[in-house]
């Protein structure tokens, strides 16, 4: 046998059956007397052979990425005799590969993220394309890659596909989506070269460098006098443009001459400081109050201390408003004496009663008639003297308990009362000491 190399190019469209080789015994004289067999794959089908020059031509297009190659099997006989000539040998047909596929990435698109603030060179993803030509002949499965778009934020390694960040401080606050487009072309990149493309989203995620800040740095703040002990009486929040932990903060109060009267906490969800009242408040006795406030971060990265400090504080006043109070009576109960026998209209005593609040109404008195004892006594609506209206006998009633209502006398708005009890310690004997009078308190 006189071998030579075997191919056939893939995907051969001409008109005429493509040549492939000759099969050649140095025993063939050239008379036609040698006999050319052709066995195996493809033989009679794909592969034809004129059997007496030992030409063979492929009559069929090929795909080399469906199969690289056929063996087939070479006879040469007596023509004459039908005895072999040379032993049956066997040989290869490769598909000689051409650049018909273009670059596909398997995956894709790609969703990713990177830390903002990233150094620059910072490695985001690697992509990687596959080329189904040849990688052995040629440039056809040679890849090279690009960005297409995302610049000038992003670059590729054309030899190994990895994405990097391309800027320094890339901040999330300004933008934090980004769409790439990678493209793989092979043919070393070179004029003509196939190609493919795909998708890189990529995020910034967060990173604790924007410090919290107070919208303002005055704020002021109306509390009635009212307002119960314990009771959240009013809300305050600095906002930070950070997002998830990195956004977490503390609110404290600092300094102000109302530290004692209030305290601050933080709602976690929010993110609001919430003002309470610690201590009763009193528009008659202070007016208005300042605090410091401060808000934090709890979670700070010490690779953006340069960017703080992460914390911010604002002052707030405030102002305590006038509630209308009922008049106060100077004690909380009263405890009287009178002789019994006493003349009607005797005073038994006096009570007082006064507006605490800044206008200082004038007050009245009146006593609540509910039960028969009170219609024993009456009470001087503006001096609030207490008078006998019948005679009062000890040996049957030693003492009264009666009711007194205060009302303020104020004429633009409606009045508000106070309650005070009168003990009336009754009907003490001329002749008895008045030690010996029964007291009740």
């Amino acid at each position: 046998w006189v071998w030579n190399q075997f191919f056939v190019l893939e995907e051969h469209m001409g008109p005429d059956p493509q040549y492939v080789g000759k099969l050649h015994s140095n025993s063939d004289k050239g008379d036609g007397s040698v006999k050319y067999i052709l066995t195996g794959e493809g033989a009679g089908t794909i592969f034809i052979i004129d059997d007496t020059t030992g030409d063979i031509h492929s009559t069929k297009s090929l795909d080399r990425e469906q199969k690289t190659h056929y063996v087939l099997h070479a006879q040469a006989i007596d023509r004459r005799t039908n005895k072999p000539l040379e032993p049956e040998s066997e040989f290869i047909i490769k598909v000689q590969d051409i650049n018909d596929n273009a670059p596909k990435f398997t995956d894709g698109p790609y969703i990713v993220t990177v830390p903002e603030m990233s150094d620059m060179g910072t490695s985001v993803l690697q992509v990687t394309a596959t080329d189904a030509d040849d990688p052995t002949y040629g440039n056809s499965a040679r890849v090279v890659y690009s960005i297409l778009q995302g610049q000038p934020y992003f670059s590729v390694d054309p030899k190994t596909g990895v994405i990097r960040t391309a800027l320094h401080n890339m901040d999330r606050e300004a933008r934090e989506h980004y769409s790439v487009v990678i493209q793989a072309k092979d043919m070393a990149g070179q004029v003509g070269g196939l190609s493919g493309s795909t998708t890189v989203n990529i995020t910034l995620t967060d990173v604790n460098d924007n410090p919290p800040r107070f919208p303002q740095k005055h704020y002021q703040l109306y509390v009635p006098e009212s307002a119960q002990v314990g009771s959240a009486v009013g809300k305050i929040k600095a906002n930070d443009a950070d997002t998830g932990p990195n956004a977490d903060m503390t609110y404290s109060i600092t300094n102000g001459d109302g530290t004692g009267i209030f305290s601050i906490s933080t709602d976690k969800d929010t993110r609001e400081g919430i003002l309470s009242l610690k201590k009763p408040l009193n528009y008659e006795k202070k007016k208005s109050y300042t605090l410091n406030i401060e808000g934090a971060n709890t979670h700070l990265d010490f690779r953006f201390s340069h960017l703080g400090p992460f914390k911010d504080a604002t002052m707030l006043k405030i102002i305590v408003g006038d509630v209308d109070e009922p008049p106060l009576f100077s004690m909380p109960s009263y405890v009287m004496e009178v002789y019994e026998n006493a003349k009607i209209g005797t005073i038994v005593g006096t009570v007082l009663a006064q507006d605490p609040d800044s206008a200082n109404s004038l007050v009245r008195y009146f006593i609540n008639h509910n039960a028969e004892e009170d219609r024993f006594f009456n009470i001087d609506p503006n001096t609030g003297t207490i008078k006998t209206t019948k005679v009062l006998d000890r040996e049957e009633t030693p003492w009264y308990n009666i009711t007194v209502t205060a009302s303020e006398n104020a004429a633009a708005a409606p009045s508000r009362s106070g309650f005070v009890h009168a003990r009336e310690m009754g009907a003490c004997g001329p002749a008895t000491p008045k030690p010996s009078c029964p007291r009740l308190v």
